[in-house]
């Protein structure tokens, strides 16, 4: 028979010490913040790849003058605002707003970076599950999400903002628990 030698398993023994400190609430607290770590992760790939509706209109004008760019009379096309005084981002400020109103405002939470609106966001255990959730309360943001008939009977394809930064995230969301986890581990047995 082999001989296995000696080992010295103190050092395990006290690690498992330093792990049986960690408490329920311990993992709890560090669930509720993984779980807003995420939120935030999710809203800083759905805002800049959220749609910001374009109401201005093209003009046609003449050149009064000859510049290095045109010449007297000739006519080009400049983009104007809209008389009616219209701004796009309601749907983009909608991520970070309780109400369609208070996004089309353009008040809110939207001063407060994006990690400070989701750590405001209430987290709530359901079973072995940590749900929190982001909610878009623009009314048509459905429909620019997944696509819509348009009243000539047409089609406008959808977006996908969300659902696309929601496969982002699946992709990124393991290395980013993984730091998480870790750093807990380091103040457990730092703390000893």
């Amino acid at each position: 028979m082999a001989k296995w030698g000696n080992c010295d398993f103190s050092e395990l023994r006290k690690y498992a010490d330093k792990l049986e400190k960690l408490t329920d609430a311990d993992i709890n607290d560090l669930c509720v913040k993984c779980s807003k770590e995420l939120a935030a992760r999710l809203l800083a790939l759905v805002i800049p790849r959220t749609v910001v509706g374009d109401y201005s209109v093209l003009k046609v004008r003449t050149a009064r003058k000859d510049t290095k760019y045109r010449k007297k009379g000739e006519q080009y096309t400049v983009r104007v605002k809209s008389k009616s005084g219209k701004v796009g981002g309601t749907l983009r400020r909608g991520w970070t707003s309780k109400t369609h109103a208070e996004a089309a405002s353009g008040k809110g939470k939207n001063g407060k970076p994006i990690k400070e609106y989701a750590a405001s966001l209430p987290v709530r255990k359901v079973g072995g599950y940590y749900i929190i959730q982001i909610i878009n309360p623009v009314e048509y943001a459905s429909y620019v999400e997944f696509g819509h008939r348009t009243r000539s009977g047409g089609w406008v394809n959808g977006k996908y903002m969300l659902t696309i930064s929601e496969e982002r995230l699946k992709q990124i969301s393991p290395a980013v628990l993984q730091r998480m986890i870790n750093k807990k581990l380091r103040e457990v047995i730092e703390r000893g």
